[in-house]
């Protein structure tokens, strides 16, 4: 979620720079791709209620398609790299290119017999100032999940830092929680989104960033990935209502015979 300290000047402008978080709404699992799989995926967020006014050069979130193309490949069993393409679209602007992140991921062996799953990801890219307090910015989001029979669980307690724009680079504390149960291929279940704050300010709780979403989860077809459900904001400073949906296509290529 994007890093923004302008809540140490007014809760007003934290919560325009807070509202341009949703471009992808996912809690991370554990799993990297397997080697020489690429999964496809669109990421489709719509803001019903958000932000409505311009501040400091950052555009509303109401009413915004946040679309955002993630493409993901695995190097070896253990090891991907992923991208992301991020737009936005609003009557007022019409499409337009936000930015782009790189992403690469390691998650412990299986062979070493954790008692859980567990992976870290950094993300660093570039997010257009009209849309970001922080031109430059860099994640560092550990994954720890775990599956007990139908119940799954994940937790990402994740760190974001401002590289450049109206940031001074301290670490914010952005935890990410799931919770489902899987009835056949389907499952129902829980994400919290958070924005805590600064490390060395935190802010009164109107004024960080929590979300709620009800999610479902189809796992009709190993190739195929769909997440979907809508989200409420729980503090002012979050964007109040939210519907998002992921789509994904995961593709193995197979090497040529000789």
């Amino acid at each position: 979620m994007t890093k923004i300290p302008i809540f140490l000047f007014s809760l007003f402008l934290f919560n325009v720079a807070a509202a341009q978080d949703n471009y992808e709404i996912q809690v991370y699992g554990s799993p990297t791709q397997t080697k020489g799989s690429t999964m496809f995926e669109l990421h489709s967020n719509y803001t019903f209620d958000g932000q409505k006014n311009v501040i400091d050069g950052v555009r509303p979130s109401n009413h915004a398609l946040h679309e955002t193309v993630e493409i993901t490949h695995g190097i070896t069993d253990n090891f991907e790299i992923g991208f992301y393409f991020f737009t936005n679209y609003t009557s007022k602007y019409g499409y337009q290119y936000v930015g782009s992140h790189i992403r690469p991921r390691i998650s412990v062996p299986e062979k070493w017999h954790w008692p859980f799953g567990a992976s870290l990801s950094t993300e660093i890219g570039f997010q257009s100032s009209e849309y970001s307090e922080d031109t430059w910015s860099i994640e560092v989001r550990p994954i720890l999940d775990k599956q007990y029979n139908k119940f799954y669980i994940s937790f990402n307690p994740t760190f974001g830092i401002g590289l450049s724009g109206g940031t001074d680079h301290t670490p914010s504390f952005e935890p990410n929680l799931k919770t489902s149960y899987t009835i056949n291929k389907f499952a129902l279940g829980l994400e919290y989104y958070g924005n805590i704050g600064q490390l060395d300010f935190i802010p009164r709780v109107s004024q960080e960033n929590h979300a709620l979403f009800a999610v479902a989860d189809l796992d009709l077809d190993p190739r195929w990935e769909l997440n979907f459900g809508p989200g409420w904001g729980l503090t002012k400073a979050t964007d109040a209502f939210v519907f998002k949906i992921i789509l994904g296509r995961r593709i193995t290529w197979k090497k040529a015979k000789k």
